[in-house]
């Protein structure tokens, strides 16, 4: 066990823990129940409020100039579908049993990813925002056999980032948030672990960005993964998520970059990584995040 673990305990104040047991109680419901409350926020958000379709429409015109426009909206009313039963799968892995989410979650080449921090090196796994992503976090760490860390971004409100490092840490593993991960990124040579990253984030004006061609459009990117893996040797891994039919999913993990990366261009990692996350869209493009204004410089 490593011996970086970071203190999980909850921060929420009392005025808050009743949110979070109301919550609790919510995820007991069978998710065929859940999905009824998703099946109306579906509703709502495709014929209703039609929730940022302006955004989803342009980010798939660029992104798919060879389709008709009925196979664009086939698109994006696929994507609100998977967009909000991904509310209903996420608060139901609050409480959902090993048995349950083993069932509806596979998990493939976990062997590839333990295997080097077993031998004593960290290794990172790059993952898009492609649904269920926050079921991949608790399917990475209910598979492993050795210490996994996810990386993630302070959310303003502290019920939810709370709730949400609850839920990413059902089954194990901890979350470090991005700040303080870069504070302790140098013990990854100390104490050897998976890392999770988000790597397709849009990073602010203040981050270091790399700007490349994404789906068509100049895009920007973190190169944490970059920095890590050049500078500590690292091996890298992609996440690939696919889709076996509602609230069943197959997540495999596939090798994206070794070391040595002596003599390797700039931006190879994260290059390959937008490859990977490329071909993993146009294979099922409506579990992708379309609603995100993430082609914004």
């Amino acid at each position: 066990m490593s011996r970086f673990l970071p203190d999980n305990r909850t921060g929420i104040p009392d005025t808050l823990s009743k949110y979070m047991f109301f919550f609790r109680l919510l995820s007991y419901l069978p998710l065929p129940v859940l999905y009824l409350f998703s099946d109306l926020l579906y509703l709502v958000a495709r014929y209703g409020v039609g929730y940022r379709k302006k955004v989803i429409d342009d980010n798939l015109r660029f992104a798919f100039p060879e389709k008709t426009a009925d196979e664009r909206k086939k698109i994006r009313n696929a994507f609100y579908r998977n967009f909000t039963d991904s509310f209903a799968e996420t608060i139901k892995c609050l409480t959902i049993s090993e048995s349950e989410f083993r069932r509806r979650f596979q998990v493939i080449n976990q062997n590839g990813l333990d295997a080097p921090v077993k031998n004593g090196k960290s290794a990172l796994m790059m993952a898009g925002h492609i649904f269920n992503w926050e079921m991949g976090v608790i399917g990475t760490n209910l598979h492993s056999e050795v210490p996994v860390e996810t990386v993630y971004l302070k959310v303003n409100n502290p019920f939810f980032n709370e709730l949400m490092k609850k839920i990413r840490t059902r089954f194990g593993g901890y979350v470090t948030e991005k700040n303080e991960f870069k504070r302790r990124m140098l013990t990854l040579g100390r104490d050897p672990r998976i890392v999770l990253l988000g790597s397709d984030q849009r990073p602010p004006r203040s981050e270091n960005r790399y700007q490349r061609q994404f789906l068509n459009r100049p895009a920007v990117f973190f190169e944490g993964a970059e920095f890590l893996s050049k500078k500590m040797d690292l091996p890298v891994l992609y996440g690939k998520m696919l889709k076996v039919k509602r609230g069943y999913y197959r997540y495999e993990f596939i090798p994206l970059a070794q070391p040595p990366y002596d003599g390797q261009a700039a931006h190879s990692v994260t290059d390959r990584f937008c490859e990977m996350l490329e071909s993993n869209i146009r294979e099922q493009p409506d579990l992708y995040l379309w609603s995100h204004k993430r082609w914004k410089i």
